[in-house]
């Protein structure tokens, strides 16, 4: 699954930062290139609190965006050991 727009949101914006709410019945969204559609709003350092998998077993985690190269976003979780 990718990215759906509309469940993509800004919280707060400042300083060239931006923290992203986004909300999904996906479990997959730490996955690599899961937010290559949202490549040309997002930077690097960017943080995205994600609400995961709302339909079957829920769970919120805290994103990083710690790379986009030629619209590739690479994101690593912060809460994970």
């Amino acid at each position: 699954m990718a990215l759906e727009a509309t469940d993509c949101s800004v919280l707060a914006y400042s300083n060239g930062f931006t923290l992203w709410h986004y909300t999904t019945t996906d479990a997959s969204v730490t996955s690599n290139d899961y937010f290559n559609n949202a490549s040309p709003m997002m930077k690097v350092g960017d943080l995205i609190i994600a609400n995961i998998d709302t339909d079957g077993t829920p769970s919120t985690d805290l994103l990083s965006v710690t790379d986009i190269t030629d619209g590739d976003v690479t994101v690593a979780s912060l809460l994970s050991s």
